[in-house]
């Protein structure tokens, strides 16, 4: 994420400000611009201080305070581009569905920027049934006694659902605790769900098997079989080598969405790395280089290794300040040689599945 400043008195801004903290004034975030715009009135439209020709609409979603980007004054949607991918959401006549779907708003809406700034195609279902990407957040159904089926969390053919319940921080910890997972949020549930997404667009419909086969495996084989053998697996059982999850080695399709969704974290977390001019130089190494500094554009860089000379680093002082400050590591995951391989993948896929 990079490091957005009020174009009006300067503070540095969140991206998911809805207005500055220091002079009060709506903010908006404008997508074609890739900017977080301090606005002013402008009738019934608003005026961008980052694009002052252009009139702006808030986002629909706004009125929940669920969306801070805005839309075009002649777009014909009343939602942002972000948001035009929603399929379903809760009932938003409960307020603590309100509560939590605003998290999921958040999560996807960095989960639509990081696409944006890798330049992937990402039709609405509106736009492409057969191609687009459309989500529901749907809350378990009420019943009383309870033993109504949960919604399950997951992607068929460019529909991701995540399940209310992952946004109740202490339900995500309970199931995260209960199946052994070291990390389990929101971002890395949408990151990991619209790798499947991308799998059918950047490898099924381009025919790319052969190299995909050769690097995950051949995910022909009985997905559902798969998940039966990988959830009667000891959780303790070594996968460190060869994946950067234990759920990796489930089947080679959780092998690529798991690796596509690291990639999303590593290149999302070294640009908010490089706009804060974050180095890392600790003098007193003695295993090897561990300094850092992230003086490129991890968007456009050509291959994998200057990501991971910059990550590998970064990532041991952020554990270590995590570890300061009592907490978990907040990468808890080990970069094999084959996992970084399999980056290195998904890094030349994505460089050729750019649209923009």
């Amino acid at each position: 994420m990079k490091l957005f400043t009020c174009q009006h008195c300067g503070q540095l801004l969140y991206f998911e400000n809805t207005s500055c903290e220091r002079c009060g004034r709506v903010l908006g975030f404008l997508p074609e611009y890739m900017n977080l715009s301090a606005m002013e009135a402008d009738g019934v439209l608003w005026r961008a201080l980052a694009a002052p020709d252009r009139r702006y609409r808030a986002c629909a979603n706004a009125a929940y305070d669920a969306c801070n980007w805005q839309v075009e004054a002649d777009a014909t949607s009343i939602y942002c581009i972000s948001c035009r991918h929603n399929r379903m959401v809760p009932d938003l006549s409960v307020p603590d569905n309100v509560a939590k779907w605003r998290k999921l708003e958040f999560a996807k809406n960095r989960l639509i920027y990081t696409i944006l700034k890798l330049g992937l195609e990402h039709p609405t279902k509106a736009e492409d049934e057969g191609r687009g990407l459309a989500f529901d957040f749907l809350a378990d159904p009420p019943t009383p006694t309870g033993d109504a089926p949960r919604v399950m969390t997951g992607h068929d053919n460019g529909l991701i659902t995540i399940a209310l319940a992952e946004a109740d921080d202490a339900e995500r910890e309970r199931r995260r605790t209960s199946m052994g997972e070291p990390y389990r949020t929101l971002q890395g549930h949408l990151r990991h769900e619209v790798g499947h997404y991308y799998w059918d667009r950047l490898v099924a419909d381009r025919g790319a098997f052969d190299e995909f086969r050769a690097m995950f495996g051949d995910e022909r084989q009985d997905y559902g079989e798969a998940l039966k053998v990988h959830y009667a697996r000891n959780l303790a059982d070594r996968w460190e080598d060869s994946y950067v999850s234990a759920y990796a080695r489930a089947h080679p399709w959780e092998d690529f969405a798991e690796t596509w969704a690291h990639y999303l974290h590593i290149v999302d977390t070294l640009e908010t790395a490089a706009a804060f001019r974050i180095r890392v130089d600790p003098h007193a190494a003695r295993a090897g280089d561990l300094s850092a500094e992230v003086d490129f554009d991890v968007y456009t860089v050509p291959g994998i290794e200057p990501i991971i000379e910059a990550w590998l680093p970064l990532a041991f002082a952020v554990n270590s300040l995590n570890r300061s400050m009592g907490h978990p590591d907040l990468y808890p995951f080990v970069l094999s040689a084959p996992v970084i391989e399999k980056l290195g993948y998904i890094h030349r896929l994505v460089r050729q599945g750019r649209t923009s």
